[in-house]
């Protein structure tokens, strides 16, 4: 029996103040449902955060409707959980018409105790549908006021899920927390992760598989359970991470793995260099990726991301550490004197498009010495 887990689609993300939803469309049209198409998965697990925030926006819905759609038209059945950036209760709406539909929705705690139950060629499946929760949720479902940290939390609902195992069938559990040990991303909310925050790994055990979701790196937390991560990179600091979704197949004994990774529409990355190399490359071909550029230039640059940004049309930022850097040290020993003039001659060249001549450098150390005796 096989089956895709993929998680935190974020539909609706900004990075920089840029929609992504043409590159999260284009994720879903061009990779992920043809993916399905391909291989008949008999189930996709979504391991939350569908949306990027609770009222999402109407083009993040119409998009993950379209998606949803297309994967009950391919005849699989899909399970989705909500995330902590999910609004659950706008998602409950026509949970239990879809169920009938073979699309589960879980939204609330109770809905982890009405497993899905799937069977195909004398295998079953029994999958445990666990919603992102926070400890004051836990308490007030279990009645148990003692319970302190989303640990504990966790460990009560899981010891009252194992009960409800069926014998001779695999036993997944999905559910969307931060696994202690695990790698975060600048992308993910730093309310939701750390400290009493943390889930043991150890507490997947019992299963054959979870199938996780919140943290956008894909890696594995302890021997059970993965992080398929998000399918698209939503920071900077996520260039080097691979991106993609995981294929599952239950041989009736074990769980197989396999990460498929996915090239992305644009890419998001970091590229340092002089701002002369920069832009001679982006003039020989445009670059459409999604890039911070940390120029390592000496001196100023004027006007730098105006330059550039007819070459880098997606360009995020444009920074310089030495313009950066705190006025001690060398670079105030460089400030001081001559270099003041420096910085004067490097604006007439680059803004006014002209050289300083030499009454203008003096005039300008006339002025500047004026301004220190006045200090």
């Amino acid at each position: 029996m096989k089956l895709f887990h993929t998680s935190d689609w974020h539909l609706g993300r900004m990075l920089y103040g840029r929609s992504l939803l043409e590159d999260q469309k284009w994720f879903l049209d061009q990779v992920f449902l043809p993916a399905v198409e391909r291989e008949r998965p008999s189930c996709v697990i979504l391991a939350g955060d569908i949306y990027d925030r609770q009222i999402a926006p109407v083009e993040a819905i119409r998009l993950f409707d379209h998606a949803l759609s297309r994967l009950m038209e391919l005849g699989s059945k899909v399970c989705v959980i909500a995330g902590n950036h999910d609004g659950a209760d706008r998602m409950a709406l026509l949970k239990s018409t879809l169920r009938n539909s073979g699309v589960y929705f879980a939204t609330e705690l109770n809905d982890a105790f009405s497993p899905v139950v799937l069977e195909e060629h004398g295998e079953t499946l029994q999958l445990f549908l666990l919603p992102y929760f926070d400890t004051a949720q836990v308490r007030d479902f279990l009645g148990n006021d003692t319970l302190r940290g989303e640990g504990a939390c966790a460990q009560a609902l899981l010891e009252k899920l194992t009960p409800l195992f069926l014998p001779e069938a695999g036993h997944i559990l999905v559910t969307h927390c931060f696994a202690a040990g695990s790698q975060t991303s600048d992308s993910e909310s730093t309310l939701f992760v750390g400290g009493s925050g943390q889930v043991p790994p150890s507490l997947f055990e019992p299963f054959d598989y979870a199938a996780l979701g919140h943290l956008h790196g894909p890696q594995r937390a302890g021997e059970k359970g993965r992080y398929s991560g998000s399918p698209l990179k939503y920071s900077v600091d996520e260039e080097h991470q691979k991106k993609g979704y995981i294929q599952l197949e239950w041989t009736g004994r074990e769980m197989l793995q396999e990460f498929i990774p996915c090239q992305p529409l644009r890419d998001v990355r970091r590229v340092e260099g002089l701002f002369q190399t920069l832009l001679e490359e982006g003039q020989k071909a445009v670059c459409q990726d999604y890039v911070e550029l940390v120029l390592t230039d000496d001196a100023p640059i004027m006007l730098a991301a105006e330059r550039l940004r007819p070459f880098y049309p997606n360009l995020l930022s444009v920074s310089n550490p030495w313009m950066a850097s705190g006025v001690t040290g060398e670079r105030a020993a460089r400030l001081k004197g001559q270099d003041e003039l420096t910085v004067f001659s490097a604006f007439l060249r680059e803004v006014c498009q002209t050289e300083a001549t030499a009454q203008d450098q003096e005039l300008f150390q006339e002025i500047l010495t004026s301004i220190r005796g006045d200090d």
